[in-house]
């Protein structure tokens, strides 16, 4: 009674952080997410290519704030924001709720963005969720099994070409780690009846990788995909995608039956529901404190956020960003009470990596220290051990790590059958 009380949509990186920082202090929070589980988005592509098992990168939110008896979690769907009288509608499986608030973050992330492509939209993969990468090993270890039992090879070559799109750190990840697993296991295990191949392919729209990194990392980051095994098509654009091929802007055709679309997102469709006009990607032009230009005690962080830097460029959709902006809203509100003057959001950079597969890497630490190679992944494999919620899950992905990379194998090859989700527009 008489405490503040904040809404928080979304326990993604931002949401979490922002929560974390007001646990046990004289307000009341109320966090709210469609799933009861935070997930580490970074290891998404090792679930999806059947390393990790995916209760190792989600831990259950409620176990989080087990201790902070200021913070209430409600499972639910927001449906409606009324930035007038104050509150937030969601959707539960008891019934419809109606949420006051005196502040709102909100903190929903962002969506995978197919640039309004239907054919892209209804046969290509996004790899956004924990269920998004279920959804796609599902796809790949099925695609397997029926080529091991095909006599056309022209039809068992298309079910063995993988097709990932973006060169970004997501794209390169998931296409290293696609061809790993063949090279390693399946490539043992579909030798009865054989099963040549397959064919990873990256696609980048651009005539380099890795946009934000200098061109002797993009040229490593380059040279180590191919050393791998994966074919890499710069300048080229993905046209039309059919059920079993993939048609170039250029004419080119590609058959397969899996395309991994990474290269783009936009912001959650969560906000629209405020009315404001949004910048590129559908993002939520905000003041240096992260509140919604035109809106009071409304703030928006993370993905979600559109804040320009000092040179005039939006700040990325990074994690380390939705971290940063999360704390400072939540330190900002505790010092609201008190009188205390609030600060503008300040990033501190602490540079940039990309993993390419086993002992391949790039990382620019703090823009200066270029690394490559064997340094640059053993770098990455701390930073993402350290930034993983939960003794537990560390220790697990470690064992799987360690594992994985003496015996050469990833023990999680089960077919889980669930319908694909169907994405949003």
């Amino acid at each position: 009674m008489g405490q503040p009380h904040i809404v928080i949509i979304g326990a993604g990186f931002g949401g979490l952080y922002a929560a974390r920082a007001l646990a046990n202090h004289p307000v009341g929070v109320t966090l709210i997410d469609r799933h009861n589980f935070h997930t580490f988005s970074p290891l998404l592509y090792q679930v999806a290519t059947c390393g990790l098992d995916p209760s190792g990168i989600a831990y259950p939110i409620r176990s989080i704030f087990r201790g902070a008896n200021n913070i209430r979690f409600l499972l639910g769907e927001v449906s409606n924001i009324d930035t007038t009288e104050r509150c937030v509608d969601i959707n539960t499986e008891s019934g419809s709720r109606r949420i006051s608030y005196d502040h709102l973050i909100l903190a929903a992330g962002s969506v995978t963005n197919f640039f309004g492509n239907s054919s892209l939209q209804a046969y290509g993969f996004g790899l956004k969720s924990l269920s998004d990468a279920v959804v796609l090993r599902n796809h790949i270890l099925k695609l397997f099994e029926q080529a091991a039992w095909v006599s056309d090879p022209n039809l068992r070559n298309a079910l063995t070409t993988l097709v990932v799109v973006g060169g970004g750190p997501t794209g390169l990840e998931t296409a290293g780690a696609l061809f790993e697993l063949y090279q390693y296991i399946l490539k043992e295990e579909y030798a009865k009846p054989p099963v040549a191949g397959p064919r990873v392919i990256l696609i980048e729209a651009q005539n380099h990788l890795l946009d934000p990194f200098p061109s002797s990392l993009q040229d490593s980051a380059l040279k180590q995909l191919q050393s791998l095994g994966v074919e890499v098509l710069l300048g080229a654009l993905v046209g039309t995608v059919q059920e079993n091929q993939v048609i170039l802007k250029d004419g080119r055709v590609i058959p397969t039956h899996t395309l991994v679309w990474a290269a783009g997102v936009k912001a959650s469709p969560l906000a629209e529901m405020l009315h404001v006009p949004l910048q590129r990607a559908g993002r939520v032009p905000v003041s240096n404190t992260l509140e919604v230009i035109g809106l009071q005690q409304v703030y928006v962080i993370g993905d979600m956020a559109y804040l320009e830097d000092e040179t005039g460029k939006p700040y990325p959709m990074l994690i380390p960003v939705a971290k940063q902006q999360g704390l400072r809203v939540a330190r900002n509100l505790l010092a609201q009470p008190s009188g205390r003057t609030v600060q503008p959001f300040t990033y501190r950079d602490r540079g940039i990596m990309a993993t390419i597969g086993r002992s391949r890497a790039v990382a620019w630490i703090y823009y200066r220290v270029k690394m490559t190679g064997y340094l640059a992944w053993l770098a990455w494999l701390v930073l993402h051990l350290v930034w993983l919620l939960g003794f537990r899950n560390r220790l697990s992905v470690f064992v799987n790590w360690v594992w994985n990379y003496f015996t050469y194998d990833r023990s999680v090859r089960i077919i889980l059958d669930q319908p694909k989700p169907r994405q949003s527009s």
